[in-house]
């Protein structure tokens, strides 16, 4: 493998770099969606040996039909307002937070507030806000035709948090539920059941507002260990249960309806008839839950509870995506504009890989002076590879050449840029944001496709600064393409992230400049020396 690799001109190296780069950083990144396998959940859940089934409960409620569930069951009668500066809460006859609006303008849709759940026709069966069954489908079925009835119609939330107390009656069970709001989207249920009758409460399914395919939507669990298991909607298949859990949160890309509790809960997801997860937590008598409804905006959920970070999540590279994205807000704290704390963080980023750029750039510039010679040995040694082998490794030797010296700090970099797409396509810090002139929302696509063709052109021009050689024309072309590509690419990405990569280019040529200065300088010192050398060799001769 290595003798082949060797046998590779360093255009061909080049290209392969390159391609991997677009393979594994562009397309992949813009279509990557987490998968979670079900053997992966379920190895990964700690399952609850004596958790009770929900199965019953939920067949109750039909799931996989959901055409036949009582119509009681989807009266939407609204029954108490929440309203805050933020946000506005609607609870329905039956105890469930049934509709949920943002108000701040970044959020709004059309100049109106954003709706987080949209009315789902075909799954009327999907569980709501603090929706509560039973596992006995007799009780159950009750509970989904009984109304509730609220001791106060509507609450104003000001600085301070405010209650309400829903109550169910139902034969010979009485079901509360006492509800704390707080005006950042906090909450406190409190669930009075009387022991002996098994429960579930939701923390509802995950918001319908980004419906895009490429993004995560589905269910977090954060698990007793700290581990963080993902369920993925079209993933759920049957039920998996979770003993102690501290957070079961329904999300998308940019928001998230959860319950947690720092002690642990008893969780349960199972899979509707499109197989997406249903979040559920077990009860059996009183019960205390924290919740949050709203926007994955990290210092927020920081400030409810440090714990509730963790529902900002980017993927497999979330472990390095994190400490980027802290880093971007201290850069932000710094300079006040998310646009302006984007280009601080390419800066640094240039910075620190500058050792492994330029070793790259050093290390493709030998490969280009030798190129000739190379030539010359392939042409000579044609019929016998072994030769061949043996003479380029001699050529790489008295040059210092590396045949993988130009692609591998390439390839190395390529998790950075990774991480730091995931980061700005899923901060939602961004969204509303403005930069410069045009750009209003780093969170959205360039609405003039100004930054995508800058960056292209950058990208373009970086290609002519860089050392390279091309003895195949087809491959020189390929290779002249990338911007194009790159740019077709970028065309639809948060503008955010088209401006890392735009100013990314102006520092690399930047610093392409001075590396090729630096190497011309160099390489006059040599000649210099050699002359110097040759004089007095010959002094010496003479």
């Amino acid at each position: 493998m290595f003798n082949k690799i060797n046998e590779l001109s360093s255009q061909t190296r080049i290209i392969i770099a390159v391609v991997l780069a677009l393979a594994f950083f562009v397309p992949y990144s813009y279509f990557y969606q987490p998968q979670t396998q079900e053997s992966a959940v379920v190895s990964n859940a700690k399952v609850a040996p004596d958790a009770p089934s929900i199965q019953d409960s939920v067949a109750t409620a039909n799931v996989t039909a959901p055409v036949n569930v009582p119509m009681e069951a989807k009266d939407s009668t609204i029954i108490a307002t929440i309203e805050a500066e933020g946000f506005s809460y609607q609870i329905d006859r039956l105890g469930r937070i049934a509709r949920v609006e943002l108000k701040e303008d970044k959020y709004q849709k059309d100049s109106a507030p954003l709706s987080l759940f949209q009315e789902d026709v075909v799954n009327q069966s999907n569980p709501k806000i603090l929706e509560i069954r039973f596992s006995d489908a007799i009780l159950n079925n009750q509970a989904l035709n009984s109304p509730y009835t609220t001791s106060v119609s509507h609450l104003k939330l000001n600085d301070a948090p405010q209650s309400l107390t829903l109550t169910q009656e139902l034969n010979g069970v009485i079901v509360q539920k006492i509800l704390t709001f707080y005006p950042n989207g906090y909450y406190k249920a409190a669930i009075q059941i009387p022991q002996d009758h098994i429960y579930f409460v939701s923390p509802g399914m995950r918001p319908s507002v980004e419906n895009d395919a490429f993004v995560f939507k589905g269910v977090i669990v954060k698990e007793a260990d700290d581990t963080i298991t993902t369920i993925e909607d079209g993933d759920a298949k049957g039920q998996v249960n979770f003993a102690n859990a501290k957070i079961l949160a329904a999300v998308d890309r940019y928001y998230t309806t959860l319950l947690f509790n720092q002690a642990g809960l008893s969780a349960t997801v199972l899979g509707n008839a499109n197989e997406d997860p249903m979040p559920f937590i077990i009860g059996n008598g009183e019960l205390v839950l924290e919740g949050y409804i709203g926007p994955k905006n990290y210092r927020l959920l920081e400030s409810i509870n440090p714990l509730l970070t963790d529902v900002v999540e980017y993927g497999v590279i979330t472990f390095f995506a994190k400490p980027l994205f802290l880093l971007l807000e201290k850069l932000y704290d710094f300079c006040g504009n998310w646009g302006w704390a984007i280009i601080l963080l390419t800066l640094i980023v240039r910075i620190v890989l500058y050792p492994l750029t330029y070793k790259g750039m050093v290390s493709m510039q030998k490969l280009k002076e030798i190129a000739p010679k190379m030539k010359e040995l392939q042409q000579k040694y044609k019929g016998d590879p072994q030769k061949l082998q043996m003479h380029m490794m001699e050529l790489y030797k008295k040059h210092g050449a590396n045949p993988m010296g130009g692609c591998l700090p390439l390839l190395l970099q390529i998790p950075v840029f990774f991480a730091i797409y995931r980061v700005l396509f899923n901060a939602i810090e961004l969204k509303g944001a403005d930069w410069l002139l045009w750009i209003t929302d780093l969170s959205v696509m360039d609405p003039y496709f100004v930054l995508p063709i800058l960056m292209g052109a950058t990208m373009y021009l970086q290609q002519h600064l860089t050392p390279t050689a091309f003895n195949d024309p087809i491959q020189e072309k390929i290779f002249k393409f990338l911007p194009l590509i790159f740019t077709i690419f970028f065309v639809t990405f948060p503008s955010g992230l088209v401006l890392y990569w735009f100013v990314n280019n102006v520092f690399s040529i930047l610093q392409q400049l001075l590396i090729n200065k630096s190497l011309e300088r160099k390489k006059v010192r040599e000649i210099a020396e050699h002359k110097h050398k040759k004089r007095d060799d010959e002094k010496d001769r003479s």
